[in-house]
Order: C-alpha cells, then structure tokens, then sequence
C-alpha cells in the first residue's frame, strides 16, 4: 500500500478514529484497479469490494435504527424514502467529498488518468467500506458515529432550495395523515408583515379537528414548511412518550 503515516493521521483525525488495525483503513481506500494491475490474474486479495458489501448493510441498519427513533410518528413509506436517500450513491457521493475520501483513494493507474478520484461510484463504495472498516476495528459504536455525522447529521441539517426527503416535510405531513385516515393538512396564510421587498408571511397548518402549528418565513413555501416541520415534531414527541421503549429492545426495536 502507498499511504505515509502521516496521511493515514489526517484521516483519522476528521474521522475522530484510530485505527488499532491499519491494514483495514489501507484495505477499506483501495480500489481494484490497484490489485489488478500488481496481480492481473485476480490471485492478490486486499481491495474493498468486500468491506464495501459488509457496509451497506451496517449503514441500512444503522440508518433504519435511526430513523424509527429520531421519526416514530412516520408511517413505513416515508421511512422508506428518507432511508433511500441516505443509503443511495448520490447521497454517499456527498459524503465522500465533505471526507475527502477521494485525496486518500488507492488507484490502479487508468482509474488514476481517468479521473477516478472524483468518480461517484468509487467515492460511494470507498465510504461504504469505510463504514465496514471502522465497525470491524471499533465494533458498531465506531461505525455508528460516523454514520451520525457524516450521513444522518448533514442531511437533516441540509437546507437547499430543492427538498429532498428529509427536508420535504408537508409531503411527510400528508403521508402521516393518510396512514392515520386523517383529513388531509390544509395550509392557510394567516398573516404578512413587512414591505413588499423583505415580506414575512404566516402559514397555519390544520389537520383533522384539533392539530394546528403556525410559521413565518420569507416566502409561502418556506413558511409552509416550517409549519409542517413543527406539527411533524409534535406528532414525533406523542408518539415516543405513547410508546416507552421496554427494556431489552434497542432504539425502539425488539429483537426477542
């Protein structure tokens, strides 16, 4: 393998983990591009196709343990589609960049030439053996923090001005409602301040006879969402305190 010491320390350094066994790390940022060209017949093992599958499914359990938790409210459908988004290569794509998991990659010599440290798939199946390394040196904890805080954390915290699953929170509202066989939300502007150029708008959201939350934003949409966002917590918290979770069972999950 061709790291210096000292780069593998940066890396540990944003990951906030040290590896008691290098080799996994080394293993976890190398493509088989490398293996390839050092043994063409495929008899040298050592790249991360294998790390690699072992961490998309530690991810998709981790990210589905964290979302019955941090959601207990949401019906199945909406699970589905925000662990979709968080497990997919466009996502993990992100992931890898904020990492820079692309300055370490270990590349066979045409992966180098052709731009392969900026390519989607090598940077999604690097993080996702990533993952699988820091289980395998750290147990599930390790694998779970970073999970937290570079997949789970960024895209609730994310913003843009396109939604995606997890930000999208009128189309979670409306998906609640319809596994409730509630009345659909309905969004009514209750209020506009301020002149016409910086105008703060109030959006109500009503649904069934008793649920009500109001938010300002700059704009119908945004104010819209916030509102969403605030009736979707509320749900959120009487559903944790209406279901306690027993002892022997993990965030909200049995596995008697």
């Amino acid at each position: 393998m061709s790291h210096a010491s000292s780069e593998l320390s940066r890396l540990e350094e944003r990951l906030q983990h040290v590896f008691r066994d290098r080799e996994l790390l080394e293993r976890a940022l190398t493509h088989k591009s490398h293996i390839y060209e050092k043994s063409p017949t495929g008899l040298v093992t050592g790249d991360n196709e294998q790390l690699e599958f072992l961490g998309d499914s530690i991810l998709g359990f981790i990210v589905s343990e964290a979302l019955v938790r941090l959601y207990p409210a949401y019906p199945e459908g909406r699970l589905s589609k925000l662990k979709g988004h968080l497990v997919s290569a466009v996502w993990l794509h992100q992931v890898a960049q904020q990492v820079g998991l692309g300055d370490f990659l270990v590349l066979g010599r045409g992966e180098e030439m052709s731009g392969g440290r900026g390519k989607r798939t090598l940077l999604s199946d690097a993080a996702e053996a990533l993952i699988a390394a820091l289980y395998i040196d750290g147990g599930i904890e390790a694998a779970r923090r970073f999970i937290d805080a570079w997949v789970i954390g960024p895209a609730l915290a994310a913003h843009t001005g396109e939604e995606s699953p997890v930000t999208d929170f009128k189309s979670a509202l409306q998906e609640v409602a319809q596994s409730r066989k509630l009345t659909p939300p309905r969004y009514v502007v209750v209020g506009e301040d301020g002149p016409e150029h910086v105008k703060v708008f109030t959006v109500e959201v009503r649904m069934g006879k008793d649920l009500t939350c109001r938010a300002s934003g700059p704009s119908k949409k945004s104010a819209g969402q916030k509102a969403a966002q605030l009736l979707l917590e509320r749900l959120n918290q009487e559903a944790a305190a209406e279901a306690p979770v027993p002892a022997g069972e993990i965030g909200g999950i049995s596995f008697d």
